[in-house]
């Protein structure tokens, strides 16, 4: 028998940890306008499915921006942003 893998969203990822992409998507129904144009944007910068990202750090305080390393480029997200991206941790 095989456990699914469990899917977190990036901003839940722990400091100095690994995943990788799965889906870009508003999680709500209702924010499908402002998220579709959110989720692409971020797709456009390289958070796309299959793609290995690490998470850097998270700023002080409150925890933002997260500094996120995806490829070879660094970018800091917002951890609304951030919840947009469901990943499979490492």
């Amino acid at each position: 028998m095989t456990l699914a893998p469990s899917l977190i969203q990036l901003d839940a990822l722990a400091v100095g940890k690994s995943g990788t992409v799965v889906t870009v998507a508003p999680a709500d129904p209702r924010d499908i306008e402002d998220g579709a144009d959110l989720a692409r944007r971020l797709m456009e910068l390289g958070f796309v499915p299959g793609e290995r990202i690490r998470m850097l750090k998270r700023g002080m305080p409150g925890g933002e921006p997260l500094a996120i390393k995806v490829g070879n480029s660094t970018f800091a997200l917002r951890r609304f942003e951030a919840a947009l991206i469901s990943i499979q941790p490492e």
